[in-house]
């Protein structure tokens, strides 16, 4: 696969209601839905960072400032740089609200939950937390977790990333 065929993916992921632009809404809803599925209230110091982190997101996502976010608009912003400079602290803020018990590590369950809430099926989630594990310890750490994602988004490879986009039957 390739980085762009990998950012339509991830569009699409972003895109929830499927009418081909990413709002700020839409968007800033991400933090709220991981929250929500770890049992985070809005008091909850984790949210406000996260919540802070996709507002930078969003606010460099969005070139032209219009609100919307088109596929162009996002392949040309999404790679190495901004990657580095604004993704890695909003997903890794996305990390944090998961991992409920603060111990660096996602188990299965939290892993799930998370992926859950950002778009991806059970299964598809299932697949990409076993493509993680590498060492089969029941855990995936947060540094192997933002390679994952910067990987795919840089060189449209990465086995959890095609697990989550690939349909599993059991």
């Amino acid at each position: 696969m390739d980085s762009r065929t990998a950012k339509a993916h991830i569009f699409a992921m972003l895109d929830v209601d499927g009418d081909g632009v990413v709002s700020r809404q839409e968007y800033l809803t991400r933090p709220a839905r991981a929250a929500a599925v770890s049992g985070r209230g809005d008091d909850d110091p984790l949210v406000a960072v996260a919540r802070a982190a996709h507002e930078r997101v969003y606010a460099s996502m969005d070139a032209d400032g219009d609100g919307r976010v088109t596929f162009e608009e996002y392949a040309a912003w999404a790679g190495a740089e901004s990657f580095e400079k604004v993704c890695r602290p909003a997903l890794g803020s996305l990390f944090d609200l998961a991992d409920t018990d603060a111990d660096g590590a996602l188990d299965r369950a939290e892993f799930t939950r998370l992926r859950e809430a950002l778009g991806n099926p059970a299964d598809n989630a299932g697949a990409a937390f076993d493509a993680l594990d590498t060492d089969g310890d029941g855990r995936v750490d947060r540094a192997a977790y933002l390679a994952s994602i910067r990987a795919y988004v840089t060189e449209g490879a990465s086995g959890m990333a095609e697990a989550l986009h690939t349909a599993h039957s059991r």
